[in-house]
């Protein structure tokens, strides 16, 4: 693997033979850009980087690409807690300017309950009734520049982790602990809003109105419907692997459940969907049978698949069996968490004998960065699907992440390429979810809603 890690520097470094500050330069202005694709990019250009840096020994350079790549991996919702880790351990005086994110301890007496929109208007509830003099609004309005801030400042506590919300005809709304006692809510666009609210009880309401747009506004929490996202045409190819089977029963869980019987239930049910919604759909296996993970990826390039899914279901030794728990997904990559890494044992352990001849491919598809930037696209928008359709039925849904990792299953596929980890069979909860009928399909349902805005995503592109 060392000899393989070397080529692939050896091959970014040919392949991008530009001047190192001014692919920098590049991503940092694609950084400081709304669109996601563009962060995408940006997230792209620091991780060569710091590639280079390592091979080139340049101390400076891997400053400004671990930062680049911790900046933009935030905004994307990637787990970066390695490249976080190795930042820390640089010189006081090189990560001076970094800020890491630090837990606020709140001491408000109000807590956030729900954040929905209803009615068109943005609902926010609380768990104790709003008093006179508990709201502030304010705006902040620069014309020169078009920008519209439209500020609630709450005395309140929320979730854990900030909330990004989004409606027809509003730039950005964003929801954040902005100090221990007060709760911010900022509704930005580019062209004045018409802001209407009023507080009853519990609840604060908020009318936004934009008269530019003549569109019905349509409300939409975290980029996603509760119904599937409508589609023009859906002219494409979806191959979806079930994991393990055969011989290979997977992860034995909970109550003795079979990774390979729960996951197969899932790919059938998200096979049925997406083909009810008008895609073309193949399964590599449609029953109890082993496959050579070599062949899977095979059988999707000559499927020529536009994405490749693979199900899967994690877990855990006994010791710690009730506290992990929840969904991730993850996309090839030559970095290796030691999360990641655990994970990746664990679904590679199946097909030892098939490393060698996956170290030379893996390098192969390493060097296609497009691929693994869709596929990190994809692993994104097929993560939220699956938790905002899980979420609106279920309590207690847990988001594991999006993460990169070293998956056989998913090296030699010519097409964006995905692992899905739907849950932990050993965690007693989850595995009881993941044996029933009603839960499945609620996933599937999810999956099949985020292969959707994947492809919406990808037109707009």
């Amino acid at each position: 693997m060392v000899k393989v890690f070397a080529l692939i520097l050896f091959f970014i470094t040919v392949l991008h033979a530009v001047n190192d500050q001014e692919i920098l330069k590049r991503a940092d202005s694609f950084l400081k850009s709304s669109s996601k694709s563009n962060q995408f990019r940006a997230y792209n250009d620091y991780k060569n980087l710091y590639l280079r840096a390592l091979l080139n020994g340049d101390k400076k350079l891997k400053h400004s690409a671990l930062k680049g790549i911790i900046s933009s991996g935030h905004k994307l919702h990637i787990d970066v807690k390695r490249y976080e880790q190795e930042y820390k351990h640089l010189s006081p005086a090189s990560r001076k300017n970094y800020k890491a994110k630090k837990n606020i301890k709140v001491t408000s007496s109000h807590k956030l309950k729900s954040v929905r929109f209803y009615n068109k208007r943005l609902v926010l509830q609380f768990d104790k009734n709003l008093q006179k003099k508990q709201v502030n609004y304010f705006t902040l309005n620069d014309k020169k520049k078009s920008i519209y801030k439209y500020v609630f400042d709450i005395h309140a506590s929320m979730l854990k982790k900030s909330n990004t919300l989004k409606q027809v005809g509003v730039d950005k709304i964003k929801l954040a602990q902005y100090n221990p006692n007060t709760l911010r809510l900022v509704i930005q666009n580019k062209t004045p809003l018409k802001i209407r609210f009023f507080k009853k009880g519990k609840e604060l309401s908020i009318k936004i109105i934009n008269k530019s747009v003549k569109t019905k506004s349509v409300a939409v929490f975290n980029k996603y419907k509760k119904k599937s996202p409508k589609r023009l045409d859906r002219n494409k190819i979806i191959v979806i692997d079930a994991g393990h089977g055969g011989k290979d029963p997977g992860a034995i869980g909970y109550r003795k459940y079979r990774e390979k019987i729960v996951v197969l239930s899932i790919a059938r049910e998200l096979k049925r969907i997406l083909r009810a919604r008008g895609f073309t759909v193949y399964m590599t296996r449609d029953s109890d049978r082993f496959i050579k993970l070599r062949n899977r990826t095979k059988y999707a390039n000559r499927k020529n698949a536009d994405i490749f899914i693979s199900i899967h279901a994690n877990a855990v030794g006994r010791k710690d069996a009730k506290k992990v728990c929840g969904l991730e997904c993850y996309f090839l990559s030559t970095s290796r968490s030691s999360r990641a890494k655990k994970v990746a044992e664990m679904e590679n352990s199946a097909d030892l004998d098939e490393m060698d001849y996956y170290g030379k491919q893996s390098f192969l598809n390493t060097i296609n960065s497009h691929n693994i930037v869709a596929s990190n696209k994809l692993a994104i928008d097929l993560q939220r699907g699956a938790l905002a359709t899980l979420k609106s039925r279920y309590k207690n849904v847990k988001d594991a992440g999006v993460r990169e990792g070293p998956f056989w299953v998913l090296v030699g596929a010519q097409m964006p390429s995905v692992l899905v980890e739907v849950g932990f069979i050993t965690h007693p909860t989850e595995a009881r979810r993941l044996v029933s009928r009603s839960y499945q399909k609620t996933m599937a349902q999810g999956l099949a809603n985020g292969v959707e805005r994947y492809f919406i995503n990808s037109q707009k592109r």
